[in-house]
């Protein structure tokens, strides 16, 4: 995972590790649903956030557990629900990805994140890593 520079340097003389919150992630994200938060994890401390989200709404609900990340699209769009991800993150084979949206209301699955909050997960996280959704 590419380092953040001097806001990674900044974050991790203040970062807590990752395990504290019951993520087990070594390096990728972890998402929290009960408390619509997400966070960056570099060799086991967090190196980016937390940060607010949304996830999915009931009947489209975010899946529990550890994926990996699969692929990465600067500027995707959803066929099913006729709408923009910019700077989608994938984790799972049907199509959850953290990506930019509306943190307003819940989506059809992904993870919502701010424009530039959707940038910076877009820019550290890397196919392989891991994504870790806890409940």
């Amino acid at each position: 995972m590419r380092a953040l520079a001097v806001t990674a340097l900044f974050l991790l003389s203040f970062a807590s590790p990752a395990q504290a919150s019951g993520c087990t992630v070594h390096n990728g994200a972890c998402v929290q649903k009960h408390t619509n938060l997400a966070w960056l994890v570099t060799n086991g401390v967090t190196s980016y956030g937390p940060v607010r989200i949304s996830h999915g709404k009931p009947g489209f609900a975010t899946p529990v557990g550890d994926f990996p990340v699969l692929r990465k699209v600067k500027n995707d769009w959803s066929v099913p629900y006729n709408g923009p991800m910019p700077n989608a993150v994938y984790f799972t084979t049907d199509g959850v990805a953290f990506h930019q949206g509306d943190l307003n209301s819940q989506s059809h699955g992904c993870v919502r994140l701010t424009w530039n909050d959707s940038e910076v997960f877009f820019d550290n996280l890397w196919p392989g890593e891991r994504v870790q959704v806890l409940p």
